[in-house]
């Protein structure tokens, strides 16, 4: 195991490497918190792909193989079809507006007064979307290192923390574009071949293994829409992702890049469902579904190959986590402690406010480490996360990216309906139940159409200046021109 062992430290110190040069290039606001907009197609794409698949989507997303077969993939196919519907209907519009918070996104839509509720809501989902990715690190350096948990929280955690507060989102950008290449070798080029001809062939695992873990929708039916409305419907408006998109250097990037990397995305969510299904014949009596991951590396792997796989899914979990983090604290900082404060408005120097935004990330990164040893049920935390996500600020957003006729009370009393809804329901039906994402994204949307229809529209100025900012004619945004730096793509 001792090239194994070399592999990850060299990786884990190359991530710190990067945030160090990171820190060089965070200069401004718009630098630390979306890489100055200057990300080219490639360089986006890749950045993309790397926050959304994460450990759920790679662990996980094999664990799914091993219990339902080539149907497992569907819940990171939900995840690819939410990416590419974002970029090829939505991105665009989104890059034009050059804000850096969904809430602001809102606050210029609806006229101001929504920005603190909805920024409450997505602060909590980005936390815990955070706090579950950094649990993931129990997993890996258990396998790697035989570690206690406290101890392998802390020390990825830790690191990750160390580079997205050096550089912000240019530290998260290099690492993620790292993570990327390492992901795609790792688990696509290696992992996948190498597991389906330890188990025998495609002709070896269907001859092993029952019809329906080749059957498309094996999965069910009920489990496959409820991916696609939690994870597809997710893609669409969490700040993670769409503080990625504001990254981009042009419109046309953020809906070409992106939907390189959705198509990718769906590549990986077969990828895994395959690994796992030749896990399956390998192992059939796996303790866990999510064990099956880590078996196979450890067994089937050879030195060298398997610190890279390894690697891979450290990275996954890293892309992840280092995302949820910057978005945590970019919520926190913006759209919370500021609008608190009263100064939402204000504009205070560059440094002040990189020095202000990277202070965030330390505060909530230790806020997440904490809650990380102290959470045992990662499933339901991040059930909790999406549901509250999706259940209150889903229809507010679309509706406003969609409906001119939609109104701040409206959106107010969507959010509040649909999040108390969701909880509600979860409370009474449990946690992991379908019933709350249901009835509360309908109760969101009843509430919605309802008091926007019953209230005065949107004051045609603030209508006119949100048209403009979604035609990319008008901009509040005080950096300098994308030509004075240099553009990697």
């Amino acid at each position: 195991m001792a090239v194994d062992y070399a592999v990850i430290v060299v990786y884990l110190a190359g991530m710190l490497g990067m945030g160090w040069w990171g820190m060089r290039r965070a200069k401004s606001k718009s630098d630390f918190l979306v890489a100055g907009r200057r990300l080219g197609p490639w360089m986006y794409s890749g950045t993309m792909a790397a926050i959304v698949l994460g450990g759920a989507s790679t662990i996980g997303g094999v664990g799914l193989g091993y219990k339902y077969g080539l149907s497992g993939a569907w819940m990171v196919f939900a995840i690819g079809l939410g990416l590419l519907a974002l970029s090829i209907f939505f991105s665009a519009r989104i890059a034009r507006l050059k804000v850096y918070t969904v809430s602001e996104m809102l606050d210029l839509r609806y006229g101001g007064k929504a920005g603190i509720l909805t920024g409450v809501v997505m602060w909590a989902y980005t936390l815990m979307l955070a706090v579950t990715s950094t649990i993931a690190y129990a997993t890996i350096f258990d396998v790697l290192f035989d570690m206690n948990r406290t101890v392998a929280i802390i020390l990825g955690g830790s690191i990750v923390v160390a580079y997205s507060a050096l550089g912000g989102m240019w530290s998260i950008t290099l690492t993620d574009m790292v993570q990327f290449v390492v992901k795609t070798v790792g688990v696509l080029l290696l992992l996948l071949p190498i597991a389906v001809v330890k188990a025998g062939g495609f002709a070896e695992m269907k001859a092993q293994l029952p019809s329906e873990y080749f059957a498309p929708l094996g999965i069910g039916g009920e489990t496959i829409f409820t991916y696609v409305l939690i994870y597809t419907f997710g893609m669409l408006i969490g700040q993670d992702i769409w503080q990625r998109v504001f990254t981009a250097r042009t419109d046309k990037v953020a809906s070409y890049g992106g939907t390189v990397a959705g198509t990718y995305c769906l590549v990986y969510a077969l990828a895994g469902a395959v690994i796992g299904t030749a896990a399956r014949v390998l192992y059939p009596k796996l303790p866990s579904a999510d064990d099956a991951f880590a078996t196979i590396v450890k067994d089937e792997l050879p030195m060298g190959v398997r610190g890279l796989v390894l690697a891979a899914a450290l990275a996954a979990v890293m892309s992840t986590s280092s995302g949820a983090l910057i978005a945590c604290a970019t919520v926190a900082n913006n759209d919370v402690w500021s609008r608190l404060r009263g100064v939402a408005s204000r504009r205070g120097d560059d440094h002040d406010e990189v020095r202000g935004n990277r202070v965030f990330i330390l505060i909530m990164g230790v806020a997440v480490i904490g809650i990380a040893i102290a959470l045992n049920n990662v499933i339901e935390a991040l059930t909790v996360a999406y549901n509250l996500l999706v259940g209150g600020l889903l229809v507010p957003i679309l509706g406003g990216l969609l409906w001119k006729r939609g109104t701040v009370y409206g959106a107010l009393a969507s959010v509040i309906v649909g999040g108390v809804a969701v909880i509600g329901l979860m409370a009474s039906y449990g946690i992991l139940a379908n019933e709350p994402i249901y009835y509360g994204l309908l109760s969101s949307l009843a509430a919605y159409l309802i008091v926007s229809l019953a209230t005065r529209p949107t004051d045609p100025a603030i209508l006119a200046n949100w048209r403009e900012r979604l035609a990319g004619r008008s901009t509040e945004d005080d950096e300098a021109p994308a030509e004075s730096v240099s553009v990697p793509s």
